[in-house]
């Protein structure tokens, strides 16, 4: 009986073990956003997390799935946040293309990326790839999305001065109605932020005009710009150019314009890492040498995503990608972060 009682007390200790490994299991689930697959004629499957929406890359899937079609391609659409996560957790990726250009540089930095060299990647130039590690493949300006409908009869700013004026002097125009990140949850959101903040001094006088307004807090770029077209913003801000530019294509009524704001413009370049855990480590290479095919082109053509291009005049006009390099870092600190929340919360959460 005593050896009957002990073998009743190990299972339940088995059960609740496995129970707690699966409630752990679910508590750190990766939030995926969207998701697809397409098969190939090969037993190979090359896995894909990304930050960018299947309406803007399913064309340079589809693209290199034509010149490998043994391969299946499964992609995996998550946030900036989530990716990270992801990949310092090791989950199952092949590769990883994200917006955030900070996140990425320090999983590469930290060793949780493979080197892969090629010709294409030696044909970057220093600015878009860092120790065969880390290679950028767009680079999307931010910029300023607004309803023509809500700024009908008001000036167009074309500078943040000219916006804090807008807003400042109309505030029962935009009450409610200025959407930007939440730069808690959105990387992309924070990587903007922190750029600016270390390079305009307007970056804090707006956020605090805006948080007088009651502003919206977004986690990503397409929910702000489809709310600026459906008439629910007045404007949306620091969301991704290319993404704008896609949805304003398909609005025919005239309902939103860009605006890109003239005396600074945050330039983030789309980054491609290999996860130190990666299986088709050649697969993804190859994939890596197909984008950086498109994203070095001349012309936009008929590409969602803008190419890698950059310019002496446009870098020292204040126009030129962010720096990749260590400096991407520095507001990764916690302390760092810690206190630039704390000051971003008191500016954009007034009560």
């Amino acid at each position: 009986m005593r050896h009957t009682g002990f073998s009743f007390g190990l299972n339940a200790v088995v059960i609740w073990l496995c129970g707690l490994c699966l409630w752990a299991t679910a508590a750190v689930a990766l939030e995926i956003e969207d998701h697809r697959h397409y098969p190939g004629t090969g037993d190979r499957v090359l896995r894909i997390v990304s930050t960018a929406d299947l309406e803007v890359f399913e064309p340079y899937l589809l693209y290199f799935h034509a010149a490998h079609p043994a391969l299946s391609i499964d992609y995996t659409v998550v946030s900036s946040a989530e990716l990270h996560r992801a990949i310092r957790d090791g989950r199952a990726f092949d590769l990883a293309l994200s917006s955030a250009m900070d996140l990425q540089f320090q999983l590469a930095n930290d060793g949780f990326a493979q080197s892969y060299r090629s010709s294409a990647t030696e044909a970057l130039p220093d600015w878009a790839r860092w120790r065969d590690l880390i290679f950028a493949f767009t680079t999307e300006p931010a910029v300023v999305v607004i309803s023509t409908e809500r700024f009908e009869g008001l000036p167009l700013p074309a500078t943040r001065q000219e916006l804090i004026t807008v807003l400042r002097d109309n505030p029962d125009w935009f009450q409610g109605a200025v959407g930007t990140y939440d730069v808690r949850n959105s990387g992309l959101g924070y990587l903007f932020a922190t750029q600016e903040a270390r390079s305009t001094d307007a970056y804090w006088r707006l956020s605090e005009v805006m948080g007088r307004l009651d502003p919206q807090l977004y986690c990503c770029s397409r929910q702000m710009i489809d709310d600026v077209a459906e008439g629910r913003l007045a404007l949306a801000y620091n969301v991704l150019g290319s993404y704008a530019a896609e949805r304003l294509a398909q609005d025919s009524g005239g309902r939103m314009r860009i605006l890109r704001m003239q005396d600074f413009t945050n330039v983030m370049l789309r980054t491609a890492i290999i996860p130190a855990g990666a299986v088709e480590v050649e697969a993804a290479g190859q994939m890596i040498d197909a984008l950086l095919l498109v994203g070095l082109r001349q012309e936009p053509d008929i590409w969602p995503l803008p190419p890698l291009r950059a310019t002496a005049e446009g870098e020292s006009a204040g126009f030129g990608p962010i720096r990749m390099g260590p400096a991407l870092m520095v507001y990764l600190d916690p302390l760092n972060r810690r206190a630039f929340l704390e000051e971003w919360e008191n500016a954009l959460e007034q009560r």
